[in-house]
């Protein structure tokens, strides 16, 4: 049995794993990925990007390739709710299209905007795409086709016993793993983490399928279409591919049949041209008690599952990736202290439950419907309390409006911290947010400015942070300094100096330079006690 040892060791090559990898090669670090399948899964699982997402995944440069691979800007994000096909809707929540947010996103330059819109995309696609780009990292060596089946730490390491699908066994000795291996997640149950969900398991049925029957878009065209019979249907690629999401029995000797159900709950002889594939799988709400055993950790689904509702889950993991990868680099590079990794379950977990309890928000929004419309409910009935819940999908505070207040590698404000909105980003550079995105008076996008390390970003006349930042590189610290003389950045920006760390969240802000410097670059990188 041969062993070999690297830095980092990612259990799974889904979109969590692959960006976690890609974070990582970002800031130099080499990693082992390993997965139990040899391709990208051909369900489309997934199927929504929101707008954090694509700014973090334009740090890896991989946002082009994902809008090409993605629906076209200019189809809308609507949802239907419907009683049957080919009859007008009960009643419709708009969202505007790609091409619509960047209209309106150009109409606004106060920090209120995102750099990027959201994009709706297969799963499928997505973790194809990702995939292809971490097996040509140089700082990647990826096993596909290969199981981990056992797994122990000790203080200076992590050994793993691999075995690939001819059953040859290997070992791993790795400083770090990350768990990025799905809601089974072999890692979490080998450091025995629970994860309870706060509902009983949901079984549930996907049916993957296309189908050109013309009254699928009789009444325009629609994101997800809500059936009252107990289904939703979503357009995959605006073309021809569909999935119906529907519950299922947990009876072992169910033989329905699935087209005759879609066909039963969408009330009517809906022709299916080919059913793709037909996927099992059970709905929970759930979150693991912790992220973290000594030098492994967990990210995605293996960290938290969710509904679909509100595309929480991948956009959630992604987030968690970028948090936790430039932490470990930073670590394994040595500018980086102990409390750096302490920090990524007090910032990721309470995002992880918020979004739980939103994707069971919008679950219970389902749930009624099917409901009211099992019982009867009038059509008119029905939109009036559907309307009312309109504001579920307008929702881009809860993509940006989380906030790393507490963490221990955040040197926080005094005072009363900015207001939070449902419907708007809240521009604020209050320590521990997103900082704001803003364009500047030649055109550029200040994010396109920040560097892979840390930035300070100055507005002072005198370049007041040029001396900081030096300090700073002595130490070893990868910090840039960002002279900005842009009067209106600076009125969004709050303050003379801000420093922004790799992920696009302020780390300190001041007016002018700190007493004790020294301090803060202690905090922020977790050098601190």
């Amino acid at each position: 049995m041969n062993e070999q040892t690297t830095s980092v060791v990612v259990v799974g090559a889904g979109p969590v794993g692959c960006t976690l990898a890609l974070e990582l090669a970002r800031h130099g670090v080499h990693c082992t990925v390993v997965e139990r399948t040899t391709e990208s899964t051909p369900h489309p699982k997934m199927d929504f990007l929101n707008a954090r997402s694509m700014e973090l995944l334009r740090r890896l440069g991989v946002s082009d390739a994902i809008r090409e691979e993605g629906v076209g800007a200019q189809h809308p994000f609507d949802f239907h709710w419907i009683d049957r096909l080919g009859t007008p809707p009960i009643t419709v929540w708009r969202y505007p299209s790609v091409s619509g947010m960047r209209e309106r996103y150009r109409e606004h330059n106060d920090g209120s905007a995102p750099w990027e819109p959201y994009q709706r995309l297969q799963g499928s696609l997505l973790e194809r795409l990702l995939r292809e780009r971490v097996r040509a990292l140089p700082e990647a060596e990826v096993h596909e086709g290969t199981r981990v089946t056992s797994l122990t730490q000790d203080a200076d390491g992590v050994e793993l016993r691999l075995v690939d699908e001819q059953g040859r066994s290997r070992s791993v000795r790795a400083s770090y793993v990350v768990g990025c291996d799905g809601a089974g997640s072999v890692v979490r149950r080998s450091i025995g983490i629970d994860s309870p969900s706060i509902a009983p398991p949901a079984p549930q049925r996907d049916v993957y399928f296309r189908s050109a029957d013309p009254r699928l878009r009789e009444h325009g065209r629609f994101f997800l279409g809500i059936a009252g019979r107990g289904l939703v249907l979503v357009s995959r690629d605006e073309r021809d591919t569909w999935t119906a999401s529907l519950p299922r029995t947990t009876d072992a000797h169910d033989d329905t049949d699935p087209v005759d159900d879609i066909r039963s709950r969408v009330g009517v002889d809906l022709r299916i041209d080919e059913v793709i594939n037909v996927v099992d799988w059970e709905g929970t709400l759930a979150v693991a008690e912790r992220y973290r055993s000594g030098r492994v950790f967990l990210a995605g689904d293996a960290a938290h599952q969710f509904f679909p509702t509100g595309g929480h889950g991948a956009n959630t993991g992604i987030a968690d990736a970028v948090d936790l990868g430039w932490k470990l680099a930073a670590v394994i590079r040595g500018w980086g202290g102990p409390r750096l990794l302490d920090s990524y379950e007090p910032e990721r977990r309470p995002v992880a439950v918020f979004n739980r309890e939103m994707s069971a928000n919008l679950l219970d929004v389902w749930r009624r419907y099917f409901t009211l419309f099992g019982s009867g409910v009038s059509s008119a009935h029905l939109a009036g309390y559907l309307e009312q819940q309109s504001f579920q999908i307008d929702n881009v505070g809860i993509h940006f409006g989380y906030r790393y207040a507490d963490s221990p590698v955040v040197h926080a404000d005094d005072g009363t911290p900015p207001r939070w909105t449902w419907r708007g980003i809240v521009p604020t550079t209050w320590p521990g947010c997103r900082a704001p995105s803003v364009r500047l008076a030649d055109g550029t996008e200040l994010f396109d400015l920040l560097s892979t390390g840390y930035t300070l970003v100055d507005f002072t006349e005198e370049g007041a942070g040029k001396p900081l930042v030096d300090d700073a590189t002595r130490a070893g610290i990868p910090m840039v300094h960002l002279p900005c003389a842009d009067d209106h950045a600076r009125t969004v920006w709050e303050r003379d100096l801000v420093l922004v760390r790799p992920d696009q969240h302020v780390a300190w802000r001041a007016s002018g330079a700190p007493d004790d410097w020294d301090a803060v670059l202690r905090r922020v990188t977790g050098r601190h006690r």
